[in-house]
């Protein structure tokens, strides 16, 4: 290996480190003959855990988890950025592009996790009444709220083992909702028997998966992002050697969407799309209005950003 090496930058939360290091040894495996290193760096996002994020300042810039990983691009002092795919907006800075889904996507789902003094059910209608729920989302709480508008939502912040355990020390607190692929990344373990295993989760809680018909994911959730300088053309290369195709292309629908509605990863709208054969099937849910607007639609995979922006069209 010759010269310096590639800077992969990325946040410096647990999970942001171990999507990292997955790309970290995707780069090494596929670029034997190459140097690669990880820059860390925090994000405005990172520095404001006491504040709500569904009530984040309007002159705050979108990216809050993202736009000092942009700089250090623009600045020459990084070469790739990993990001959980949700938390890039979709309108990226002048000079960048989004070059790479990293790898086939994950679980999209998310999942509730409470306390094992509720016995483990499969779908929301099976809860007890009046639990009350912890997530920043504003599309988790809109979701679930449609579901079960007995429960009620309180704001909740921190990575996920913070919020786990503040779902395990605070009683007030019955539930959160978060990725299951976060989880996964962590090596946390959802039991068959419905428990959390590994990861040094605490003691004592237990898990549903929530089904895409229950609850639509974020626009992106599960992929890992490769934000690139757009005239970088060996990072360029690099990327298309890691790209998962048709996942880049459900994430290029499902952004689509988002970026005509004009909303950002904390915008109360769910979609998911999946490759049916040699199309793409694009779901979506929209609260903008206060209640749910429900669209689906299909198109070829070479339409993907079409299909996002017809899908959005439906549900304005």
């Amino acid at each position: 290996m010759t010269g310096p090496p590639i800077l992969i930058a990325t946040r410096g939360s647990a999970l942001a480190l171990a999507q990292a290091n997955m790309v970290l040894a995707a780069c090494r495996a596929k670029f034997p003959k190459l140097a690669f290193a990880l820059k860390i760096i925090k994000t405005t996002g990172d520095k404001l855990q006491s504040v709500a994020m569904s009530r984040i300042d309007a002159s705050l810039p979108r990216g809050l988890f993202t736009k000092e990983l942009e700089v250090a691009l623009l600045k020459n002092r990084a070469d790739v950025a990993v990001h959980s795919l949700k938390d890039l907006p979709t309108q990226l800075p002048d000079g960048l592009k989004l070059g790479a889904v990293a790898g086939k996507r994950a679980d999209v789902r998310d999942v509730l996790i409470y306390r094992n003094v509720i016995k483990p059910k499969t779908k929301l209608a099976a809860f007890p009444s009046g639990l009350t729920v912890a997530t920043s989302s504003t599309r988790r709480k809109a979701q679930i709220l449609a579901w079960r508008p007995d429960f009620k939502v309180v704001e909740i912040r921190g990575n996920v083992p913070t919020r786990l355990q503040k779902l395990a020390d605070q009683p007030e607190i019955d539930a959160t909702i978060l990725a299951a692929a976060g989880l996964a990344r962590l090596h946390i373990q959802i039991t068959a028997g419905g428990r959390l295993k590994g990861g040094d989760t605490p003691d004592g809680l237990a898990v549903t998966i929530l089904d895409t018909d229950e609850m639509l994911p974020c626009p992106g959730q599960g992929a890992l992002g490769l934000e690139i300088r757009e005239d970088d053309e060996r990072m360029a290369g690099i990327c298309r050697r890691l790209n998962d195709h048709e996942t880049f292309q459900c994430a290029i629908a499902e952004r689509a969407l988002l970026r005509a509605m004009g909303g950002g990863c904390q915008t109360p709208v769910g979609a998911h799309a999946r490759v049916d054969g040699e199309e793409l099937h694009l779901r979506a849910v929209s609260f903008l209005t206060g209640v749910a607007c429900r669209a689906e639609a299909r198109a070829p995979l070479s339409e993907a950003a079409a299909l996002g922006e017809r899908v959005a069209a439906q549900l304005l």
